[in-house]
């Protein structure tokens, strides 16, 4: 069989038995959570895992890390950045892009914090969906990794290898958390993000995704429909 350039989203879904036949096989061939896995946005506290996860919206991770520390370097409380002058956030978070509207979103996000919270970060996705800017991905980010819950979040590889190989299925990002955090077994909700992400990166890639040498593609509902 030849490998496609691409692969098409999955029209139909997994069974339960061959979901966790993929789990099983992705935990191992991939690394999974590792002992100084900080997560994705390695922030220390809840507020600052928000504002870095805030800032990642269409941005290159080294991207984002330079525009937190940058801006972290200048305040690290909602109070802080809120007595900052736009511009001087705008300056800070420059590297991210979009850094005129995400200062106005951040300044949004730090006032409802300060006068809705009362300074404290919700430890629920429901909560920290209040938050604005903060949505389905986001709060699961901080969820996991700064509360330590065991859930998936769903970035853009999460969403093409669970849509893709018939796993979960959705329109959106939030969408696919949704259906993946229903047909997921509880023992795989701790490292799932983490086996998905690497196996999206590694192998189920966006473009010339590696089919022929991948570990579940027996099971793969899109490359089983490219036979």
């Amino acid at each position: 069989m030849s490998q496609p350039k691409k692969i098409a989203f999955a029209e139909k879904l997994l069974k339960p038995r061959e979901i966790e036949e993929l789990y099983r096989t992705l935990s191992e061939v991939m690394p999974g959570r590792t002992p100084t896995a900080k997560g994705p946005k390695k922030q220390p506290n809840p507020f600052r895992s928000c504002v870095s996860c805030m800032l990642s919206a269409q941005s290159r991770d080294a991207n984002t890390a330079a525009a937190s520390q940058a801006l972290f370097a200048l305040a690290d409380t909602p109070e802080g950045i809120l007595a900052l002058s736009d511009e001087d956030v705008a300056a800070a978070i420059k590297p991210c892009g979009l850094y005129n509207m995400k200062t106005r979103n951040l300044k949004k996000m730090c006032a409802f914090v300060v006068d809705e919270l009362k300074g404290d970060i919700p430890a629920t996705r429901e909560g920290l969906m209040t938050i604005p800017g903060i949505g389905r991905k986001c709060a699961d980010i901080v969820m996991s990794f700064t509360f330590g819950e065991d859930v998936i979040a769903v970035d853009t590889h999460v969403h093409r290898v669970s849509n893709r190989t018939g796993l979960a299925q959705g329109k959106t990002e939030a969408h696919t958390a949704t259906s993946l955090e229903e047909r997921s077994p509880k023992w795989a909700l701790r490292d799932g993000h983490f086996w998905l992400l690497q196996f999206g990166k590694k192998v189920c890639t966006s473009r010339a995704p590696k089919c022929p040498d991948c570990p579940v593609n027996h099971i793969c509902k899109a490359y089983a429909a490219t036979g």
